[in-house]
Parts: structure tokens; sequence; C-alpha cells
């Protein structure tokens, strides 16, 4: 990022002449900042994981988390400033519940992703707020079977078989790109999820792992001493 940017960076509905925002480019900055969660799809669901360092004298699975679950069929998994992570995710599991109650079925996973996305547009077009600084992974099971999808701070998505975010992405991704195949088997994207985020967060400890699963029998956390004897199996 340059030294001096004209001014351009002071209020997010000022362009620069080249097409840029500054304010999201600095809010994507935010999220390399954070530490790592990716997403794996399998044949039948999807796995989450993420580290969360936790303090000394820190209680484990208390605070804020890095991975949410949504509705049933769908989770979420953030990188960046958790407290904007959360307000959307908030935001998620309402317009969930008002599609479930209007439609009696479940949001499909696109569904929810843009309504996410349309809420973080509108933050990098008005003036007087800033864009949030958090990206997230969007993770669910619907009529289209598995679904990954990446939601950038610049609220654009895309969709992936298997995507990392945060500060070791780059080594995260290299790990998955090696190990993804079609058909991958749910015990094998555990395993190739849980070395992704050890390669991509070195000295990454058992305890600060977060987990879950999403595929047609809902969502399911792994967290607690059960989800460290779960995720210990697969280390």
């Amino acid at each position: 990022m340059p030294e001096m940017v004209g001014g351009y960076d002071r209020a997010i509905v000022t362009f620069a002449p080249d097409g840029r925002l500054f304010q999201v480019e600095y809010a994507r900055e935010a999220v390399k900042r954070g530490t790592t969660s990716l997403g794996v799809t399998f044949h039948g669901g999807v796995v989450l994981a993420a580290r969360r360092i936790i303090q000394d004298l820190g209680i484990p699975n208390t605070g804020s988390g890095k991975v949410h679950q949504v509705d049933d069929n769908l989770g979420v998994a953030m990188a960046g400033f958790l407290a904007d992570g959360r307000v959307l995710i908030d935001v998620a599991r309402v317009k969930a519940q008002i599609y479930k109650l209007t439609y009696d079925e479940p949001i499909n996973v696109l569904g929810c992703v843009k309504e996410i996305s349309d809420r973080m547009q509108l933050y990098t077009q008005f003036g007087g707020v800033r864009p949030f600084g958090v990206a997230l992974l969007v993770a669910g099971f619907d009529e289209n079977g598995s679904q990954l999808y990446e939601i950038d701070t610049s609220s654009a998505f895309y969709s992936w078989h298997a995507q990392a975010i945060g500060m070791g992405a780059a080594d995260a991704l290299k790990m998955l790109k090696r190990g993804w195949k079609e058909k991958l088997k749910q015990d094998e994207a555990i395993s190739l999820a849980i070395s992704a985020l050890k390669a991509a967060e070195k000295g990454v400890k058992l305890k600060e792992v977060e987990l879950a699963i999403i595929n047609d029998k809902g969502f399911k956390k792994w967290e607690g001493e059960e989800g460290i004897k779960f995720i210990k199996k697969f280390w």
C-alpha cells in the first residue's frame, strides 16, 4: 500500500483515480492478520476448521468463536475482526429463520450468501460507515449438495471445493490443492482440514482447534473434551 494515497482513503465513498476503494483494501489487510479458517467439501458435506488462540488463564469454548451455526444446514467460519463477523452471522440467522417461517423449508446456501454479501456491500457505499473487517466461509448442504462459499471484504463471493482465509491461507492452500479430490470421504476431508490448519498455523494446539461438520444430518460442532477426543484421532 503506497504511503501517499492523496486523501482517497479518508472516506469509503471516494474512489481513487485508478478505481480503488482504499478502505476496502485496508479491511482486507485486517483479515490477513487473523488466524486461519478453512473449509473442505466432501461427498455429502463440508468440514469447517479454524484456530482460535486461547490466552493464558483463558477458559476454552467461551468468548468469540470462529466457527458458528447459522441453521441446521448452514455454518460459517471467519477470519478478521470477530465482532464484525458476529454481527453478520446474526443477520444470516435472522434471514434463515424468516425464510423458514415464510416458505416452510431451510434457506439454501447461495441464498444465505447473498443476504450476507448484500449487507456487506451497503457498508462500502455510504458515508459515515466503514467496511466489515472480516471475511467469511459459508458452508452448507442443500438440494445442490455440498456448498462452500467465500465472502470477501468487498462483498464479492466465490464458490470453492476447498478454501482458506486468514494469515496462514497461502500455506493452507498448498496443502488443500495437493489433498483435495472428487468424492472425498468425510474422514479424509477432516484429516485434510486438520493437516492444512497445522501447516498454516505453526504451533497450533489441539484445544485451539474449532471444527464443524455440515451434512444431510445437520450441523455438528466439535468442542470441549468431546471435541478434543474427536479431533485427536486426526491429529
